[in-house]
């Protein structure tokens, strides 16, 4: 890995670019040391055509929005409609039936596709799977908490880094463990997932519903954890919406406070309202920063030039964060893989 900002400053974007690839680390990061990239809704069929190639692309985090069906009582992929799956995941269980089949599959299909695809490359860097639940969970009808680990863990098995894996029996909390640096290296991660589970559009915006599903899986963490049963939990909850400080303190009870050490919000908001996010880097939390195209000078949100890529993630690379994210799936793996030292 290489310090992208200092490369820039010294050699230019150009230059940069040719470096890039193959380059060497002393030593390998964490995963809380490093800055990547990730891609908005990398389920939509007008990024990739196929869910395998949002796989291909290189990207460090791929977002799939997931509603739970009352009707069908399954899991649905898609933008606004939660009755009917609209994305560019396939039927496809099999390496060989990978780019070929029938579109528009739910959940389980996407992480068919996703095992299938991990067959053909065993070794690639971490991916994070930043799932919205974009209606929340219903643990009424079986698409709880629980039901969602089930299905996660069906599908991936030992591949996923669950919650449990950076406990590794010895932290009582996330938070401790987060704090100690205790994530593994990100080539330790070669092969594996890890999963971010996020409060949705539509359920937060319901004045009925008001167990968003971060502070739900908050307390089923703490549950499973009291339980003796944390090696059942897939998905890490994260604290959406950027704010000054330890966003948990004024959202979460105390008992879920330290089961949260994913955090997620607006690049713009963060660095234009100066926010203290080194508190993210030293507490060795990840930090996902949305919307990377937004801040000054403002980019293009779907086709930059390599250059501006290099440049943004250099620049939140310096603000602290872990993941960098905006839409920009026209962009290849050498561009979309690229790693930064996280300050």
């Amino acid at each position: 890995m290489i310090n992208v900002r200092q490369l820039a400053a010294f050699l230019g974007a150009a230059v940069l670019l040719a470096a890039l690839p193959g380059t060497a680390h002393a030593a390998s990061p964490t995963f809380a040391e490093a800055t990547t990239i990730g891609t908005h809704n990398a389920y939509e069929k007008a990024k990739y055509g196929y869910f395998a190639q949002a796989l291909d692309s290189g990207a460090s985090l791929l977002e799939i929005d997931v509603y739970t069906d009352i009707i069908s009582h399954r899991w649905r992929v898609g933008h606004n409609n939660p009755f009917s799956n609209d994305n560019n995941c396939e039927k496809a269980k099999a390496p060989e039936d990978l780019y070929s089949t029938s579109l528009n599959q739910d959940l389980g299909s996407c992480l068919d596709n996703v095992s299938a695809w991990s067959q053909k490359h065993p070794d690639h860097p971490p991916i994070v799977f930043k799932v919205e639940m974009k209606l929340g969970f219903n643990d009424k009808l079986n698409l709880g908490p629980d039901e969602f680990d089930s299905l996660v863990l069906q599908k991936l098995g030992d591949s996923v880094y669950k919650p449990a894996d950076l406990l590794s029996g010895t932290f009582s909390s996330l938070d401790a463990a987060a704090k100690a640096n205790a994530w593994p290296s990100r080539d330790s991660l070669r092969g594996k997932f890890l999963f971010e589970v996020i409060p949705g559009t539509v359920e937060r915006e319901n004045p009925f519903d008001h167990y968003w599903t971060d502070r739900e899986y908050g307390d089923h963490l703490r549950d499973l954890y009291s339980a003796g049963r944390i090696s059942q939990a897939s998905s890490f909850p994260s604290v959406l919406g950027p704010e000054d400080g330890d966003p948990r303190i004024n959202r979460y009870d105390a008992s879920i406070r330290p089961w949260f050490v994913f955090f997620d919000g607006d690049a713009a908001t963060y660095v234009n309202n100066e926010y203290n996010t080194s508190f993210y880097s030293a507490n060795h939390y990840i930090l996902i920063m949305t919307g990377a195209d937004r801040i000054a000078p403002v980019i293009s949100s779907t086709n930059p030039s390599n250059a501006e890529v290099v440049t943004r993630l250099a620049l939140l690379a310096q603000q602290h964060a872990s993941i960098i994210t905006s839409d920009w799936s026209p962009k290849d793996a050498s561009i979309l893989s690229l790693t930064a030292d996280r300050s």
